[in-house]
């Protein structure tokens, strides 16, 4: 009896592991490759699927996800003799299960080595600044290059990213005095604009003072003018309205010479010539009351100076 059940031990466990090489069960978004004899068979796809055990196995198990890869930073020479270092990241996914594993030995290392010769060509053609500045341009032209030669592979390249392209030490610190220069140079150029637009502003506001001021000069001189006209216009008005004879005027006159001679600068009298018709009315006037003082002799207006001619005035009766 022993060695019966020692048999049917075995045939179970024979029946288990057939059981687990029979039934196959595949992730979601992978695929595996099966082999016959070591011959390709089929490709399994996700879900529950049946091999023959013993006869049929699992030769590779693919992700079909998308995969991103970082490469190490890799030396290129530009076409100014400058080596930079880019780091390149590569977004690929496996589009067709068998040739990625029959069409190539290592599609990673393929692709990678792929994008350093693409990168050295790429490069090659450019100078360091064009480099710096055509991070798309480069981006494109690697994919073109990369998807074309992959796509044999059962490889499909989505997207290629530069991470960074590091120029050599002496030329990052050229670069820095340069950018420093360039900001001081807008730095002074922004300072030079604002102090010319201030005094622009400031001559521009003194202007509209000084004219603002004159006007208001202007206004101020008219409006006194036009106020002493009023006044010797009614100072006109009133004497015709009283009908001043020539006595009054003459009176007037002589009421004027004090404050006329008043300072002692004042060596010349220009006396107009119409004072001379006064006095004589004045004359005339003072005749009617008599002699002046106790005297005989009448007072004498001395000569008189009326514009260029000089008049004697004869004396009071």
């Amino acid at each position: 009896m022993q060695p019966i059940i020692i048999v049917l031990v075995i045939l179970v466990v024979l029946v288990f592991i057939a059981l687990i090489k029979t039934i196959q069960v595949i992730p979601q978004a992978s695929a595996a490759i099966v082999e016959r004899f070591g011959r390709y068979t089929r490709t399994l796809n996700a879900g529950l699927n049946i091999v023959v055990p013993f006869i049929d196995s699992i030769r590779n198990r693919i992700d079909l996800r998308e995969q991103v890869v970082p490469f190490p930073p890799q030396p290129v020479i530009t076409q100014d003799n400058l080596v930079v270092n880019i780091d390149t990241v590569i977004y690929y996914q496996v589009t067709d299960a068998r040739a990625a594993t029959y069409e190539v030995a290592s599609y990673i290392q393929a692709i990678e080595q792929l994008t350093v010769t693409t990168l050295r060509n790429i490069i090659g053609g450019m100078d360091l600044e064009r480099t710096l500045t055509s991070r798309e341009e480069i981006n494109a032209a690697l994919r073109g290059v990369l998807d074309e030669a992959t796509g044999k592979w059962g490889i499909r390249v989505n997207r290629v990213e530069l991470k960074a392209i590091e120029p050599p030490t002496s030329i990052q610190d050229s670069m820095e005095k340069q950018m420093r220069a360039d900001r001081d140079k807008r730095a002074a150029i922004l300072t030079a604009e604002g102090i010319r637009q201030s005094a622009i502003l400031t001559a521009e506001g003194e202007k509209q003072s000084a004219i603002l001021r004159a006007e208001g000069e202007a206004k101020a001189a008219a409006l006194r003018a036009e106020g002493e006209a009023q006044a010797i216009r009614t100072v006109f008005e009133s004497i015709h309205a009283g009908d001043a004879d020539q006595k009054l005027l003459a009176y007037q006159y002589l009421q004027m010479l004090p404050k006329i001679a008043e300072g002692d600068a004042n060596k010349l009298w220009i006396v107009p010539s119409e004072i001379g018709d006064a006095l004589k009315g004045l004359s005339g006037a003072m005749g009617n009351f008599g002699p002046l003082g106790g005297g005989g002799g009448g007072s004498t207006i001395g000569r008189q100076a009326t514009g260029t001619e000089r008049r004697e005035q004869p004396p009071i009766d």
